[in-house]
C-alpha cells in the first residue's frame, strides 16, 4: 500500500523519475554496496624474498705460535744440511765443506720481521799454498748464523720473503795445524762465509715459500662455508654463504704469537625446502690485504603468514562485532573478512550487514612491530571506489572510527617463528664442528626489523640478524 501511495503521488505531481528512485532506495531495509574490487598485484615472489642476499664477512682468525713454526722448521732441517765435495768447482776454489745443524733453530718475531738463529757445525777442507806447494788442511768449527726475514703474502696467495744476514757469532773458531801449530783461519773462513751468505739466504727463502701454505686451509674453510647449513628442521631452512673474495689483515706479532685475521666476504641467504646442491671450489680468488676485517655478518630471518591464516585471525577478532555510528542511528555488523595484496598494500575485504549491506575494501601498509612481534597496519584507508560509493550513500561510515579500529586492532602474531629461528641460529653458532678441523662460533647481537613483503601466497615479515661469526680452521 505504501508503494502504491508513493506511485500515486508521483503520477499526480509528476515528480522526476530520479526522485522516485531515491525514495525507493531510501525505503529499503538496507542499501546494498558493490564497489569494484582493487586489482590483485605483487612486486615480488616468496622465493625472491627468501633468496635476498646480504653482504657479510666471516672471520677466520689466524693464530700461529712461533714455537710451532720452530718445531716444523727443526723437524724439516736435521743432520747434514749442505755439502760441497769438490775442490775444483766454483772456479777451482780449492774448498770443500759439510754443514750440519748443531742444535735447535730458534725464531723470534719483532717489528714485522722474523729473526732466526741457526746453530751450525762446519767441516771444511781447503788448499793452502806454501812456497808454491799446495797443502790441504781440514778444520771443524761451530757458528751461529743469524737472519732477518720480511714476510708478505701476494695477491695470488704465494709467499714472498726477503731474508738478509744479521751477522754471525763464533762458538768455536776454525784453526788448522801447520808445522805443529794451530793457526787461526777465522778471517779466511769469514770471507768464505760472507761470500756464500747470499746463497744461504736464497735457499732459506725458497724453503719458506715451499713450506708455508695458507691457501689449502683457507680453501677448506671456503668450501665448508659454501655448504648449506641446516638451522631449522621444522621450517626446513638452510643458511648459505656465497663467498666472493678473501681479505687478510697484515701480520702482527704479539709475544710469541703471530696473528692476523682472514675475512671471507660473501653473500648470506636463507633458503627453504630441499637442501641446495653445491659443488666444491678448486681455487680461491685473489687475496686482498686490508687494514681491518669488518664485523658485519647478517642474514634475514623470515616469518610467514598466508592470506588465509591472516584472514582467519582477523575474522576471529571482528566477525560478529557490531559498530554503531551517529548516536546509534546507524550500525553495521562484520560478516566476513578476506585479504590479498596489491603491490605494497594489503587489501582488506570486509562483508557488512546492517544499515548498509555488501562488501567494502580498505587498503593499508603492513609493517613488522618489533615491540609486539606482530604484523600490523598503518595508513589504513578506504579504497577509492569504496570511498566514492560511501560518500554518496553512507558518509557516516567515512566519518566514523571503523577504519581506525581495524588499523589498531588487526594484528597478526609472527614473533614466535622469528624467535624460534633466532634461538636455533644461535645454538648452531656455538662451538659447532662443521667438518673435521673446522669449528664455527658466533654471536647474534642485534635483531633489526626490515619490512613485510606481500607475495602471491603470503605475507613475509623479515628481520635482519646481525652479529659476528668466527671459523677456526686447523692449520691456521
Amino acid at each position: 500500500m505504501l508503494i502504491q501511495g508513493i506511485l500515486f503521488l508521483v503520477r499526480s505531481s509528476r515528480l522526476p523519475v530520479f526522485f522516485l528512485s531515491c525514495i525507493l532506495v531510501a525505503c529499503q531495509p538496507g542499501n546494498r554496496l558493490n564497489p569494484q574490487a582493487p586489482k590483485e598485484a605483487y612486486n615480488t615472489t616468496e622465493m625472491e624474498v627468501r633468496n635476498e642476499r646480504f653482504l657479510s664477512t666471516v672471520h677466520v682468525p689466524v693464530s700461529i705460535a712461533i714455537t710451532d713454526i720452530e718445531r716444523q722448521i727443526n723437524a724439516q732441517v736435521n743432520g747434514l744440511i749442505y755439502e760441497d765435495n769438490s775442490l775444483d768447482d766454483n772456479h777451482g776454489d780449492q774448498f770443500m765443506t759439510k754443514v750440519w745443524k748443531r742444535g735447535t733453530i730458534l725464531m723470534t718475531a719483532q717489528d714485522s720481521l722474523f729473526q732466526f738463529t741457526v746453530p751450525l757445525k762446519i767441516w771444511a777442507k781447503a788448499g793452502v799454498s806454501v812456497l808454491g806447494f799446495t797443502q790441504y788442511k781440514e778444520t771443524e768449527f761451530e757458528i751461529d748464523l743469524r737472519f732477518k726475514t720480511k714476510f708478505d703474502l701476494e695477491h695470488d696467495w704465494s709467499v714472498h720473503t726477503q731474508t738478509q744476514s744479521d751477522r754471525y757469532g763464533w762458538v768455536r773458531k776454525p784453526t788448522v795445524s801447520l808445522v805443529g801449530f794451530n793457526i787461526p783461519i777465522t778471517n779466511i773462513v769469514s770471507r768464505l762465509i760472507d761470500k756464500n751468505l747470499g746463497t744461504i739466504t736464497k735457499t732459506l727463502d725458497q724453503q719458506i715459500r715451499r713450506n708455508v701454505d695458507l691457501k689449502t686451509p683457507v680453501l677448506k674453510a671456503w668450501n665448508t662455508l659454501r655448504e648449506p647449513y641446516l638451522i631449522s628442521e621444522k621450517y626446513r631452512t638452510y643458511l648459505q654463504v656465497v663467498p666472493k673474495r678473501v681479505l687478510i689483515t697484515p701480520l702482527r706479532f704479539e709475544g710469541r704469537m703471530i696473528r692476523a685475521t682472514i675475512g671471507i666476504e660473501g653473500y648470506t641467504l636463507t633458503t627453504t625446502g630441499n637442501r641446495p646442491d653445491v659443488h666444491p671450489a678448486v681455487s680461491l680468488p685473489d687475496l686482498t690485504v686490508v687494514p681491518k676485517v669488518k664485523d658485519d655478518f647478517q642474514i634475514g630471518l623470515l616469518s610467514e603468514a598466508s592470506y588465509q591464516e591472516a584472514a582467519r585471525i582477523a575474522s576471529e577478532e571482528f566477525v560478529g562485532k557490531t559498530f554503531s555510528f551517529s548516536d546509534n542511528r546507524y550500525s553495521i555488523t562484520v560478516t566476513s573478512m578476506d585479504m590479498y595484496g596489491q603491490n605494497d598494500n594489503l587489501i582488506i575485504k570486509a562483508g557488512l550487514k546492517g544499515t548498509i549491506n555488501g562488501d567494502i575494501y580498505l587498503r593499508g601498509r603492513p609493517y613488522y612491530d618489533a615491540k609486539e612481534q606482530t604484523v600490523s597496519l598503518k595508513d589504513l584507508v578506504y579504497d577509492l571506489d569504496t570511498k566514492n560509493i560511501l560518500q554518496r550513500s553512507a558518509s557516516w561510515l567515512l566519518k566514523g572510527t571503523f577504519a581506525n579500529t581495524l588499523e589498531k586492532q588487526l594484528t597478526i602474531p609472527v614473533g614466535s617463528q622469528i624467535a624460534d629461528m633466532q634461538k636455533l641460529l644461535q645454538e648452531k653458532l656455538k662451538n659447532n664442528r662443521l667438518a673435521k678441523g673446522v669449528v664455527v662460533n658466533g654471536q647474534i647481537d642485534e635483531i633489526r626489523p626490515d619490512q613485510v613483503y606481500l607475495t602471491p601466497t603470503a605475507l613475509l615479515a623479515v628481520v635482519h640478524a646481525r652479529g659476528r661469526i668466527d671459523v677456526k680452521v686447523d692449520g691456521l
